[in-house]
């Protein structure tokens, strides 16, 4: 899962040219690792157990543009993180947490789990 949504977040901010200058030279791998590293412990963390995985995908598939709680947790941990460890300023930090859904979406429609 982690190697998926980490070709995912490259892709997406690769085609990004606001997102992609604000990374620090050098540092594009640790960026997307971390991002990707905070999806996918949401993702991992979140998945309800009556439903296993395919019932998180339906449930987050249903509340990703209302900002649902895998969403949230997401971006709580990973604005900060990114702020603190490469010093992304918060327009950045704003504009990855906006990626964020794209990518989740993309991620779901990539599985093809029956809900």
């Amino acid at each position: 899962m982690f190697d998926q949504i980490l070709a995912l977040v490259k892709e997406h901010f690769s085609t990004n040219p606001q997102i992609a200058a604000a990374i620090p030279a050098g540092k594009e791998d640790e960026v997307h690792n971390e991002i990707a590293t905070h999806v996918t412990n949401a993702l991992t963390n979140h998945t309800p157990e009556a439903g296993g995985f395919g019932g998180l995908l339906s449930t987050f598939e249903n509340s990703i543009a209302a900002g649902g709680p895998v969403v949230n947790a997401i971006e709580g941990g990973l604005l900060s993180s990114l702020s603190s460890k490469f010093g992304l300023s918060p327009s950045i930090t704003g504009a990855i947490s906006g990626a964020l859904p794209g990518i989740l979406q993309k991620f779901a429609a990539n599985q093809n789990i029956p809900k």
